[in-house]
């Protein structure tokens, strides 16, 4: 209960997939198209087919972003290695267990309509059919960036471990560099280098990151390049990182960036995970509010289960409700039937933050009084919820904490997802085949 849910962003999904599919009008040739294999990986294979598809649909994407199309072939070996590492992870996630069932993918759909102002996951369809979409190949879009993100969940940052030393350096030389809570609008390139990578191909790797750097300076636009030169995930939105807090980028980065002014590049820098070209979009103050209002609060789990039906749960819950209002005391239930770490504490968790807890029980507690009690269903079965009491709270020391590890946690992560890939790749049987249909 005290995770909390990540929710699935679709915007980019979306965007990518507003491209319709033109088909082939000769059949023969449709045939030629289909059974033309580009790529073998592992035990499965990428069609020719299925590379066009994708290239449609990507290109059809940086023109409505108003990007420059990378020329000739460089964009198709872009997708065809993004397309291999996509397959590498469905097949890792499948050996491994992971999957995500259509329960569980409707309602990350529902979730993505509402984030999109839709009531419901019908009108949703209904809005991507209206643009041209087909709706089933979204689902599965959708399904297997949910099983990505579980991957790297579970292979990656599940094993991320940051000592309070490192909490403590960090902000020591924070400290030293200034920035204050500047935040940086930032694009880049990456240019990965393989795991334990020859000479030969470091200096492949660099070369080519030179040669990006050199069409940039030469007035290319960035987007373009991206697209066309980075193995990065975003490549095809340019590369664009957002906007992210001056603490959330490696020091070596940062010393960089602090030097340029908006619109300007850095020269190929260089990590663990190869070579990178960043741009500075912008800059802006991004100062954050250090005081924010707790809440006190106990609760009693009645978990559903295949035993423990919905009903049967909450017929349970609210017969403890019942005795609490007649007098039973609180504690003195929560130690006999709920079903929550917290039970012998009497259901206490303590001081909670904004955030801490699922949406739907968070939903609950910004609802009640204290004193006043209520009940709620979340993911993890029936809850009866009591507000004790509330309190504002100056959290300037515990935050500054927080977002170190956070901030180290992201660069961490991003190095290690980035060598989990290569070893993944490096694993794998991989076969280029010539294109004889094209």
């Amino acid at each position: 209960m005290m995770q909390k849910i990540r929710l699935i962003c679709a915007l980019a999904w979306l965007g990518l997939s507003t491209a319709g599919i033109a088909a082939e009008s000769d059949p023969q040739k449709q045939v030629a198209v289909v059974d033309g294999i580009v790529a073998v990986v592992n035990d499965d294979v990428i069609t020719r087919h299925e590379l066009d598809d994708r290239l449609q649909t990507v290109e059809a994407q940086l023109r409505r972003q108003g990007t420059p199309l990378p020329e000739g072939d460089v964009l198709e070996k872009q997708i065809l290695e993004r397309m291999i590492t996509d397959k590498l992870q469905m097949q890792f996630a499948k050996e491994s267990g992971i999957r995500v069932d259509d329960t569980q993918l409707d309602m990350a759909l529902t979730r993505i309509a509402q984030q999109n102002g839709l009531a419901t996951q019908a009108e949703f369809r209904t809005k991507l059919e209206e643009q041209g979409i087909d709706f089933n190949k979204f689902r599965e879009e959708i399904r297997s960036e949910i099983i990505s993100t579980r991957l790297r969940e579970r292979e990656v940052e599940s094993k991320l471990v940051i000592s309070d030393t490192e909490v403590d350096n960090y902000l020591s030389n924070k400290a030293k560099m200034g920035g204050g809570n500047e935040e940086l609008h930032l694009a880049h390139i990456l240019v990965v280098v393989p795991e334990q990578a020859s000479a030969d191909k470091i200096q492949a790797a660099r070369d080519k990151a030179d040669r990006a750097l050199a069409q940039l300076q030469s007035g290319a636009d960035f987007a373009q390049v991206a697209a066309g030169s980075s193995d990065a995930k975003d490549a095809l939105n340019g590369g664009d990182l957002g906007w992210r807090p001056a603490d959330r980028i490696p020091p070596a980065f940062l010393s960089e960036l602090q030097n340029l002014k908006a619109g300007e590049t850095t020269t190929v820098l260089r990590s663990p995970s190869g070579f990178h070209i960043l741009k500075l979009i912008d800059k802006r103050s991004g100062e954050a509010p250090v005081v924010i209002t707790q809440t006190h609060a106990r609760h009693i789990l009645i978990k559903t289960s295949e035993i423990v039906s919905d009903t049967e749960a909450r017929r349970r819950l609210m017969e403890i409700k019942t005795r609490i209002e007649a007098g039973a005391d609180f504690a003195d239930q929560a130690k006999r039937f709920s079903q929550d770490g917290s039970a012998q504490q009497g259901g206490d968790l303590g001081w909670l933050s904004p955030g801490q807890t699922v949406p739907e029980f968070e939903a609950l507690l910004n609802g009640l009084q204290p004193g006043m009690i209520g009940a709620t269903q979340t993911q993890f079965g029936w809850h009866l919820v009591q507000v004790l009491e509330r309190r504002n709270t100056d959290v300037s020391e515990q935050q500054r904490r927080q977002q170190a590890r956070v901030a180290i946690g992201t660069f961490k992560s991003d190095e290690l997802y980035q060598d989990w890939l290569r070893q993944l790749r490096d694993r794998a049987y991989i076969e280029y085949r010539a294109d004889e249909n094209s």
